[in-house]
């Protein structure tokens, strides 16, 4: 157990400093304004509409790096400074979210998987919390093992959700340079912001399997 304690902060500490170099890398090259001149609305916007999702309309939204796309209503929201500034960063983010719009279309399995069991997940990572602290206060094997089983959903939305962005962004990098977003030189920009972000992903959800792993332990030996 000692060990997957070192591994848990190991990862933890990663986390943060994943959270650190996504803000620097945007920072980074929300200073370079990419060779066509598009803000990150222009380019989402001839994105979307190059692969025939002219109905998805394009949002700004308050705050930094707080973008996404809304599968419920088909809405691409984008913060204030990727919505209307004309850097590397601004058209990275708005074509990654963009994207997403796109695995929404063509139905791509992993997105479909993950919009499919969010329902269950959002109840269960509610009530695992609760289950597992009662479980551990009140001495019930019972209710560890239902808080492992609930959180357990979390943890798999966690996984599955890393293919999906993975997935969107090779999607946005390929078309930013197919149609000219992008040079081959700024391309390498492009990766590293996109990378940066990508990273993030990885960490949450190496917490959340050991975290997983640390409960199943502690279930196992308290059985035995």
């Amino acid at each position: 157990m000692g060990g997957l304690y070192v591994l848990i902060i190991v990862a933890f500490i990663f986390s943060l400093w994943a959270q650190f170099r996504v803000q620097g890398t945007f920072k980074k090259y929300s200073k370079d304004e990419n060779y066509s001149g598009m803000t990150g609305q222009e380019a989402a916007r001839r994105m979307l509409d190059a692969n025939g999702l002219y109905d998805v309309p394009i949002e700004p939204v308050r705050g930094s790096l707080t973008d996404h796309y809304d599968p419920i209503h088909r809405v691409v929201r984008l913060s204030e400074p990727v919505y209307y500034e004309r850097s590397i960063s601004a058209v990275s983010v708005a074509c990654h979210e963009v994207g997403h719009a796109i695995q929404h279309k063509v139905k791509y399995p992993m997105l479909v998987a993950r919009h499919r069991i969010f329902p269950l997940v959002n109840f269960a990572s509610g009530f695992a919390p609760i289950l597992l602290l009662a479980g551990f206060f009140l001495q019930s094997l019972n209710l560890i093992g239902l808080g492992i089983v609930f959180f357990s959903c979390a943890v798999a939305f966690q996984l599955i959700t890393l293919p999906v962005e993975f997935n969107a962004s090779n999607r946005a990098r390929k078309i930013m340079l197919e149609q000219g977003y992008v040079t081959h030189q700024e391309e390498r920009k492009v990766g590293k912001v996109l990378n940066a972000a990508a990273l993030t992903y990885v960490a949450a959800a190496l917490v959340a399997v050991l975290e997983l792993l640390r409960y199943i332990l502690i279930f196992t030996n308290n059985r035995e």
